[in-house]
This record gives structure tokens, sequence and C-alpha cells, in this order.
């Protein structure tokens, strides 16, 4: 059977977390710097155990903001020191709830500035290493981020997105530009049916961009969200790809 691995960002205080974690295979839980805090951190990672989810790193520019969102030119150091932060409290948080973290995902502006800058890729995956080598970086699929990890030895999770759309160049859309984000229900499920299926995905303007598909992304926070979820799930299971974490 064929399978794919669904996360969710979770803990930053948006959104229904109890209704999405039983439909999700992988949590990034936030690390206080764009959202959430200890206590939340600690709720969300013992709902994960209760539900069999994998429990990842959402670490962010220090931006609470706006959410995470804004970019900014932070110096190599610091931001390694940021980064290694954000991660080595939620492992001690987790600790305490008897979870352990499995992964790292950057959050927002992080994420994307990531993605396309080589000196900055290198930055996260340098500092998820130091965390601990064994962690699974997820990045945008194609993006300098994976490459930046394989080098440094880390396990990669290649991520595309159900609720975003895609330039030619496979970037997403950002969100401030019109259509970046996808809120019908059925068109988001048949994007990612169209990934793993066919391993492209139609941009924007119609062009069929090549990408590696080994998690899919559903944000939290939109009015669909919970309705997504569930749809993709079951849509999922009955076309016998199964969802499960990266191993």
């Amino acid at each position: 059977m064929a399978y794919i691995d669904l996360n969710c960002d979770m803990g930053e205080g948006v959104g229904d977390d109890s209704a999405l974690m039983p439909c999700i295979s992988s949590a990034n839980i936030a690390c206080g710097y764009h959202a959430g805090d200890e206590a939340l951190m600690e709720e969300t990672a013992r709902l994960a155990l209760r539900h069999g989810v994998a429990i990842g790193a959402h670490p962010s520019y220090f931006d609470l903001e706006d959410f995470g969102r804004t970019e900014m030119a932070v110096p190599e150091e610091l931001l390694y020191d940021w980064i290694l932060d954000q991660i080595q409290l939620l492992q001690a948080v987790c600790a305490r709830a008897g979870a352990v973290v499995r992964h790292v995902k950057p959050h927002g502006a992080l994420y994307n500035m990531a993605a396309r800058d080589g000196s900055l890729a290198a930055v996260v995956a340098c500092a998820v290493r130091a965390a601990d080598p064994a962690l699974v970086l997820y990045g945008l699929s194609g993006s300098l981020l994976i490459s930046a990890a394989q080098r440094v030895g880390l396990r990669t999770a290649s991520e595309v997105f159900a609720d975003r759309t895609y330039q030619d160049d496979g970037s997403l859309t950002p969100r401030r530009q019109p259509g970046a984000l996808i809120t019908d229900v059925g068109r988001s499920v048949d994007q990612v049916l169209h990934i793993i299926r066919r391993g492209t995905v139609a941009s924007v303007s119609g062009v069929e961009v090549p990408l590696v598909a080994e998690t899919v992304c559903l944000h939290g926070d939109g009015a669909t969200a919970v309705a997504l979820a569930r749809q993709l799930k079951d849509t999922l299971l009955h076309e016998k790809i199964d969802i499960r974490a990266p191993v």
C-alpha cells in the first residue's frame, strides 16, 4: 500500500486541534516564538500522544506580532540560537509528558526564506542537527532547505500543500497575493491526489511542476480546516493510500 504523511501546525491557539488531531499523522507544535507557550505545548503533545501522532517542533522567527510571517534579517549566530532554543524547549516539555520530538518544520517566513536562501537553509539544518541528528527536517519539496539538510546528514520529508497554490518554479504563491489560498475543500483534495498520482502540481498558470511528495501540510487555522482534514483522510484511505509519519 502507498502511504503519505499528513502534518498540521498546532499549539498555536487557533483552530480546533482536538478535532484535527485524529485526522493527521504528524503535529508541528509552536514553540513560543510566534505562538503558544509551555502549557499549550504540553497540552498539544499529550493530545498527540493519545492519538498516536508524531510530534515535531515548529520554530519561527521571534515574531509574536505578525504570527511569524514577517521576513527578517537576523544574524546567523542569533538565528541558530533561536532555532535550537525552540527545539530544546519542546524536547524538555515533551520529556515531561512522556513524548519524544521526531521532526522539525520551520514556520512561516523562516520556512519560506530557508526554501530559497542556501545560507539560511544551512543555519536551520545545522541547528536541527545540533538538537538531535535523528530528527527529520520537513521542508518545501525541491527547495534549498531539503538539500541543505541532506548535506549535513539529516533525514528529510519533502512537503507539499493541500490548501496553497503554486508558482511555475515550484514555490508557493505568497499569502498576500490573490489566489494564494485554496478554500474549496474538494479542490484541495483533488490537488493532493494529483500530486500523489502524477508527481506534479498544476501551477497558477497551468504548468505541471514536478514535486516529490512525502508529507502534506494541512493548515489548522482556516475556516474549512476540519472539513478538509476529514475529507482528505477519508479519500486517501478509500484510494488505498495509508496515512503515517515518516519512519
